[in-house]
């Protein structure tokens, strides 16, 4: 019988590769940004914290990018589009997609991207 994928590989050894986000020290990546990152073999996991006033630094890259907004407010620039979002919001950067953040208002905004493929420069 053949197993589905995943299920049931207790004759097979699993390499767990885990952190503890509290943990991991915050990288400076500029001034007003930081980053905390964690990658897999086929995605990333990055947590930046932007404060405010902070010089947004358009971009682009291969990488597809989820966006997830946990605190604060921002102006997400992705191509032409501006789209606010605020904890809860999510928004989908395409691969070779020029975009950036703004923060709104005065409070640090923690944003949680998710890359694929994995970018190994982040972790």
């Amino acid at each position: 019988m053949t197993l589905p994928p995943n299920q049931d590989r207790k004759d097979e050894a699993v390499n767990i590769h885990s952190i503890d986000w509290d943990a991991i020290e915050w990288t400076p990546v500029r001034q007003g940004v930081e980053r905390k990152a964690f990658s897999g073999a086929g995605a990333t996991v990055a947590l930046h914290r932007l404060h405010p006033g902070h010089e947004p630094k358009p971009h682009s890259h291969v990488n597809e990018q989820i966006v997830y907004i946990l605190a604060g407010t921002v102006d997400f620039h992705i191509g032409d589009e501006v789209v606010r979002l605020s904890a809860g919001g999510l928004a989908v950067v395409p691969p070779n997609v020029m975009h950036h953040a703004e923060v709104v208002g005065d409070e640090p905004v923690l944003n949680l991207d998710v890359f694929t493929p994995a970018r190994p420069e982040y972790a």
